[in-house]
């Protein structure tokens, strides 16, 4: 079963880079666009409608919707559309992960979390 579950993990991952491609995709009809940009974001987005904190609602809405939105985008889109997009999708899973660039991302977010810290220090000293 676990080994089902990760198959399954790695099919959606792998999904939502494709709904990404389809929204940036020039022949994607414009409605679709809306849906897959709205799928995308919300399956990437740290905020969820329910928040992850909340026992068992709150991964019930990434277990539901994110799939639903995936699968929704997937079966509007025309099937050249996606087929071109998957194609493009295992392009870009073969290309070497860049350290750098996950290094500025993570320092990028250190320091505005540091920002916070200060900010609210700050503030609770006046």
């Amino acid at each position: 079963m676990y080994h089902q579950i990760k198959q399954w993990a790695k099919t959606l991952k792998k999904d939502i880079v494709v709904v990404w491609l389809v929204a940036k995709g020039e022949r994607t009809p414009v409605w679709i666009k809306i849906l897959a940009l709205i799928t995308a974001a919300y399956a990437l987005s740290p905020i969820d409608l329910i928040p992850d904190f909340i026992p068992v609602l709150g991964y019930l809405d990434d277990i539901i919707i994110v799939p639903l939105g995936l699968l929704l985008v997937i079966k509007l889109t025309p099937k050249e559309i996606i087929d071109g997009c998957r194609m493009r999708a295992s392009l870009l899973a073969e290309r070497p992960v860049n350290r750098w660039v996950e290094g500025v991302i993570i320092l990028i977010w250190l320091l505005f979390l540091g920002y916070l810290a200060l900010y609210f220090i700050n503030r609770q000293a006046l």
